[in-house]
């Protein structure tokens, strides 16, 4: 039997799907193209371009290639312009999301890990974040995830659709042939390292009162090879029948702003002009993952998730990629 993966030519989504392959899974992709990017799924690997919310389309590829289970990445995932522009997070994350799982009950397929985000929590009141922390996202791309993760919560009481939603900190880092690459790239670590490597004068920082010690903001980041693996793990606790979960996926450990510039300073040996510039709308202070569950449940260790790793991995991969995926990659 076969995985759907929706969103597989993404960051986050690609990298899975190549630790699903090593591991012997087999693996289908599904993915728009809005985002992601198609030479970083392997020639070999079945790929459609198309929508998720095109239930036709959908079912056709349950169907051709048995399909059993479904990680379902597929989502616009910028906080700020989620901001500026709401209608296409919930028309695309809501909108799509829902017909998306309609199409997945009327095939039969009833195992599904979601891609959710610690955006659901907005400021929580406490720290680190438990996966019973109260949720009120602070910008509409966490509303569009929290809606998903209740229509999912209903839909397994109803339809025992059995599903963990993995929400996951900030994502960075890349394994040797595959890296995080957006445009425009809105996340700070690929940010920093362009001006690294001379392509970017200076690096913004988004507000520098924060109640934090240096007064920018503090993330909890975790080495993508990492979120693979949980992905990894909790389709296998699916398997083994599993009820469904809400999962941190975070190291327990924040990084503020200015603590990620100095550490790229070392890990490069190149200088970082920065720039302070206002808060950025939708922004929490501080966002620091308590992993207890998913080290408990899932059996997970981010086993690469130190900052040194993280920033070294990708300044590795933009120096062997200096144009992104805008040429080919030698799978």
């Amino acid at each position: 039997m076969a995985i759907l993966v929706t969103g597989g030519a993404g960051y986050i989504g690609s990298v899975t799907v190549e630790r699903l392959r090593q591991i012997g899974e087999e693996i289908i992709v599904l993915d728009d193209l809005a985002r992601g990017h198609r030479a970083t799924v392997e020639a070999d690997v079945p790929f459609y371009k198309g929508r998720i919310g095109d239930r036709q389309l959908v079912k056709r590829i349950i169907k051709d290639h048995k399909i059993d289970s479904c990680i379902h990445f597929a989502a616009l995932a910028y906080v700020g312009e989620s901001v500026e522009r709401p209608a296409p997070y919930f028309e695309n994350n809501v909108e799509q999301g829902l017909a998306f799982m309609r199409a997945l009950l009327e095939s039969g397929v009833r195992r599904l890990v979601f891609s959710s985000t610690c955006a659901t929590y907005g400021e929580p009141p406490e720290m680190p974040i438990r996966e019973q922390t109260p949720q009120w996202p602070r910008n509409p791309y966490g509303w569009s995830k929290l809606i998903l993760e209740r229509a999912l919560d209903s839909y397994d009481q109803a339809y025992d659709l059995k599903f963990v939603a993995l929400r996951y900190f900030n994502a960075c880092g890349a394994t040797p042939k595959l890296g995080e690459n957006h445009d425009p790239e809105p996340h700070l670590i690929p940010n920093v390292l362009a001006v690294c490597a001379g392509r970017k004068k200076e690096i913004s920082v988004f507000g520098n009162d924060y109640p934090t010690p240096d007064g920018t903001a503090i993330r909890d980041y975790v080495h993508v090879s990492d979120l693979a693996d949980g992905h990894f793990l909790a389709l296998e606790y699916l398997r083994n029948g599993g009820n469904s979960e809400f999962v941190n996926l975070g190291t327990g450990t924040g990084s503020s702003v200015l603590e990620v510039i100095e550490k790229a300073k070392r890990v490069t040996g190149r200088e970082i002009q920065v720039r302070f510039e206002a808060r950025r709308a939708g922004d929490p202070s501080r966002l620091v993952a308590d992993p207890t569950k998913a080290k408990a449940m899932l059996k997970w260790k981010p086993e690469s998730s130190d900052l040194v790793t993280i920033l070294r991995t990708q300044w590795d991969w933009n120096n062997r990629h200096p144009s992104g995926y805008g040429a080919p990659i030698p799978f």
